[in-house]
């Protein structure tokens, strides 16, 4: 059974993972026509385009994404608690709220996790090879966590200190999730 609930957790984390990076490249305005793009994108059209027929994009914001990360989290905290449903003895309303409240907290989770991946991957690209095809990705990726920490954090002898200050804020955001 454990064997089982580690490839069902890692099967929905994966797709789940790429529909909140579509959905994040879609809020910054990030392209997709680069390999990442283009990887997300055709992993994650299968639910996507079928989604945009019933759930429109408002306000340039792929509303979609988000719902199938949503509804693959719910699956996920629903057999979490499914599982556990032995040691649980809650109301049908109560165990829909855990699977709800697991379920964002989960996204939430996973959405501050790609931000210090890609907070990590900008930093160590802009040391290493900065006209890296990653190097755009990452940059659109994070400049609006990292903008507004550059206009209070100055450049220290000509290195920039806005990425760690980030990781710091995203691990005590974590600390609160």
């Amino acid at each position: 059974m454990e064997a089982i609930f580690f490839l069902i957790n890692a099967v929905v984390g994966f797709f789940t993972t790429l529909f909140m990076l579509r959905f994040l490249m879609q809020m910054t305005r990030v392209t997709f026509s680069g390999q990442i793009g283009d990887f997300v994108v055709k992993l994650t059209n299968w639910a996507v385009k079928p989604l945009r027929r019933v759930v429109p994009g408002i306000g340039g914001v792929d509303w979609a994404s988000l719902i199938a990360a949503l509804w693959l989290q719910l699956l996920l905290s629903g057999i979490i608690i499914a599982a556990s449903s032995a040691t649980l003895s809650a109301d049908g309303f109560g165990m829909a709220l855990m699977i709800l409240m697991l379920a964002v907290r989960g996204l939430l989770r996973l959405t501050v996790y790609i931000m210090i991946g890609a907070v990590i991957l900008q930093a160590v690209l802009s040391w290493i090879n900065p006209y890296s095809p990653l190097g755009p990705l990452a940059n659109q990726l994070t400049r609006p966590l990292l903008d507004p920490i550059r206009r209070i954090v100055p450049l220290i002898s000509g290195i920039d200190l806005s990425p760690l200050v980030a990781i710091l804020l995203l691990q005590v955001v974590l600390m609160f999730l």
